[in-house]
């Protein structure tokens, strides 16, 4: 790098007060300065103004200058700094931002505010970005839950409207008597009990601004599980109130607006329901997305998920469903749910399908974490 690029940098980042000590920018690198001054000048804080069309300009003139991974960082800095949820309250201004999991979550934490003329914007957003993960994320889920299905429907002593017979004649090839012109079947192979669901499952998600993220990819997730006649899924959020959104669980988009993000978290109250929807505990997998900061009664809540455990339902508790770093979580409680036995840590959404399947298949959780790296709190 030259010492005039060295310059150059140094002049944008440190404003136009360096003039005189680093040199004048080019009229290219004025326009960049401007949209970089009006974002992180203390003394201009504010200064887009309340005016859409100069939120526009201002969103159009970042993506001429700067990449789009700068670009995001720049949107979620104008919203935290300059305090801009007008910036989403405008059509010409939603369509020109640059969408992603964290701009559907403000989005709908400001579902409720959204202008009319605004609202159809907004869900066509919130569909695009739904869209996209889904077609990234469908397949991976629904490979690895239908494999450990299908593990789980085999039986070795299935009753004789069971059998599998194809494969139950393959296995016993070696016990074929000529004389006899018969097979002795020492193994039977079966296709696994007829039932309409093989496993029940519960994703319980709190919908607290911190947990936006995790409510994105829940919903997905969520969506995609119900589309499997093998298991039976129920989607319940909550805050300091739970909802069921189970009916809503065809159209993920609708789900994402029948949530209410931000609030108080009361995880007992969605617990004591959880367990009163759950009808086959030992075929249930109850997942807990919650960064665990209990608004409630935190002993109770300890003593409903030590219930649930006692029952035989499979608990995991997720600290976060997102595809950022070590999430915030009370470190106490999920101590405690360790200790119950309730494998605790966070998961990254291109991993959730293998968790599933390994819930499924009835492995050992905290293995399962070791071997990709996670860290799973103990019960020490």
């Amino acid at each position: 790098m030259s010492d005039d690029d060295r310059l150059r940098r140094w002049r944008l980042a440190l404003g136009a007060e360096t003039n005189e000590t680093l040199g004048p920018l080019s009229n290219e690198d004025l326009g960049m300065d401007r949209v970089l001054q009006a974002l992180y000048d203390s003394d201009r804080r504010g200064g887009l103004g309340s005016s859409s069309p100069n939120v526009a300009r201002w969103l159009g003139d970042i993506r001429t200058y700067f990449p789009s991974s700068v670009v995001r960082v720049m949107q979620g800095d104008a919203l935290s700094r300059l305090h801009l949820t007008q910036m989403l309250l405008e059509p010409e201004t939603l369509e020109a931002v640059d969408a992603d999991v964290h701009l559907v979550a403000t989005l709908l934490s400001l579902s409720r505010v959204i202008p009319a003329k605004t609202k159809d914007t907004a869900r066509g957003v919130v569909a695009k970005v739904v869209a996209d993960l889904e077609r990234k994320l469908r397949e991976p889920m629904l490979q690895a839950v239908r494999g450990s299905l299908n593990k789980a429907t085999r039986s070795r002593r299935p009753r004789v409207s069971e059998i599998n017979w194809d494969r139950t004649i393959r296995k016993n090839l070696g016990t074929y008597l000529p004389e006899r012109r018969t097979l002795v079947p020492e193994h039977l192979v079966g296709h696994g009990r007829k039932r309409s669901s093989l496993r029940d499952i519960v994703l319980c998600v709190d919908q607290s601004g911190s947990m936006a993220a995790s409510v994105v990819y829940a919903s997905i997730f969520g969506a995609v599980l119900a589309s499997l006649r093998a298991v039976t899924t129920r989607m319940i959020v909550f805050d300091t109130s739970v909802a069921d959104l189970s009916e809503q669980l065809d159209d993920p988009v609708d789900l994402l607006f029948g949530t209410q993000l931000g609030g108080g978290t009361d995880i007992h109250q969605a617990l004591t329901y959880c367990q009163r929807i759950i009808t086959r505990p030992a075929d249930t997998i109850l997942v807990l997305i919650t960064d665990l900061f209990e608004g409630g009664n935190a002993e109770e809540m300890m003593n409903r998920a030590a219930s649930l455990v006692q029952s035989g339902v499979n608990v995991i508790c997720l600290l976060a469903l997102t595809d950022k770093g070590t999430p915030a979580y009370d470190p106490n409680h999920a101590t405690h749910f360790a200790k119950l036995g309730i494998p605790t840590f966070a998961c990254t959404p291109d991993l959730f399908p293998d968790l599933m399947a390994a819930a499924i298949s009835r492995s050992d959780l905290n293995a399962w974490a070791a071997r990709h790296d996670i860290v799973a709190t103990r019960g020490t």
